[in-house]
């Protein structure tokens, strides 16, 4: 498919929430030809956040936009690792572990790690700016409903806008789940949480103890030990600085999951490690203690009468060390923006139902990827990794990171739209539920 825009299918898609999941959608839904608009609490833009990774799978979708600017733009403001590569440390002794280097860059498919607010930003300017994609700020959604032939949603203001198509990718509080699925879904604590700062080099650079980070371009470190791993980070030639520490936490996260962080609890945890840690730490003027929200998989994202999609961390929240929480949220939206315009407007809850039957099953492993690696670092047989240094790598697998959304969507589509339009003429076929679904389930 081209970068440009397919014919009108006369599909009208609301998206809630103006996040990477939901810019996306917009984006994708924009290029396959839908009519579509988007609704999002905060007022305005703020570039807030921290580091966010995107896989070689989101790249390829960025590359698709104004045939590689965006890509570009992306790139600019990211981490280049070509040289540095990941130096994992053991958490005591300081050492080397494992080296391991950065894959080539494609062009057309480039891993992405910068600050999430600037990322945001270019994104964000792009769908308002560039594609004309209306995007209304400061507007909580109060309620979303649907019925056979429409879906909407009631803004406070008590507006009521309504489509052929609600996307919620309003996070991981989003009242669309509510809808969807008949019941509250709370979240649980994942007995994680992480420290998480950002801050310019200013104070590194004056301190022998740290000055390398910052004057040999952008490096990346982790250090790994029990329960605990340490990653630290330097960007845009070390002019930046970004540290995340994920340790065990059992708090009640029942009203909020994101405070402000205390130097001396970093401190505690880092006691017995590598100095280095504590040197970096030292340096960090504020920092964020941000506890790791965990939701059993949703039996459905999809409502009752599927005019209402949950995408993104909505239907999905990801643990950070899968590294691929965003991507698979522009997964999402590449995916419903496909099978919206191969379905066509009259077909518009088969569309929603195939994009669950394509999405489901690869987002459940790449959920799981997000706790073998914590528990790869976090539960280290060090003699193994003395005779296998390759063993504490950070995993990037082909199956994960070479994955065509697009491409994937297209040759899937026709079999599974017969499947679920017409199931008597297969057999046995299991097709997964629309909501809502019984408590019981």
């Amino acid at each position: 498919m081209s970068t440009t825009s397919a014919p009108k299918t006369g599909i009208k898609v609301i998206v809630v929430g103006a996040g990477f999941g939901g810019l996306t959608a917009a984006i994708e839904c924009h290029r396959q030809g839908h009519d579509v608009s988007i609704y999002e609490n905060f007022p305005e833009l703020k570039t807030l956040g921290d580091i966010i990774s995107f896989g070689a799978n989101a790249g390829r979708i960025f590359y698709r936009w104004s045939n590689g600017e965006i890509a570009r733009r992306l790139r600019e403001l990211c981490i280049d690792l070509s040289s540095y590569g990941f130096r994992i440390h053991k958490w005591d002794t300081g050492e080397v572990v494992y080296h391991q280097p950065t894959p080539e860059q494609k062009p057309d498919a480039p891993v992405l790690n910068g600050h999430r607010g600037e990322l945001h930003e270019v994104v964000f300017r792009y769908a308002r700016d560039e594609l004309k994609i209306p995007i209304h700020l400061g507007q909580p959604v109060n309620e979303y409903f649907e019925d056979e032939n429409q879906a909407g949603i009631v803004l406070k203001s008590g507006e009521r806008v309504v489509a052929d198509l609600v996307i919620g990718a309003d996070g991981v509080r989003s009242k669309a789940r509510e809808l969807v699925l008949g019941y509250v879904d709370k979240p649980k604590s994942s007995g994680y949480a992480v420290w998480r700062a950002w801050f310019p080099n200013t104070d590194m650079i004056k301190d022998p103890r740290t000055r390398e980070f910052c004057i040999n371009g952008d490096t990346f470190n982790g250090w790994i030990g029990p329960d605990v791993h340490f990653l630290f980070s330097t960007i845009k030639g070390g002019k930046d600085c970004c540290w995340v520490l994920t340790h065990r936490d059992e708090h009640d996260i029942d009203e909020s999951w994101s405070f402000p962080g205390k130097l001396e609890d970093v401190y505690k945890v880092l006691e017995g490690w590598d100095p280095t840690c504590r040197a970096i730490v030292e340096k960090t003027p504020s920092l964020v203690d941000w506890k790791l929200v965990y939701r059993d998989p949703l039996p459905t994202w999809v409502s009752k009468h599927a005019r209402i999609l949950l995408v993104g961390d909505s239907a999905h929240p990801f643990l950070p060390t899968s590294a691929q929480g965003a991507t698979q949220a522009m997964e999402d939206g590449v995916t419903i923006a496909v099978c919206l315009r191969r379905a066509g407007k009259n077909n518009v809850p088969a569309a929603v139902r195939v994009h669950q039957e394509i999405r489901y099953e690869r987002v459940r492993l790449v959920q799981k990827t997000g706790e073998t690696t914590r528990d790869r670092w976090h539960k280290t047989d060090w003699e193994k990794v003395a005779k296998d240094p390759k063993s504490i790598a950070f995993p990037r697998e082909d199956w994960i990171h070479q994955h065509d959304a697009e491409k994937h969507a297209e040759e899937v589509f026709d079999d599974i739209f017969k499947k679920v339009t017409q199931p008597e003429l297969f057999e046995n076929v299991k097709l997964l539920p629309v909501g809502p679904i019984p408590v019981a389930v």
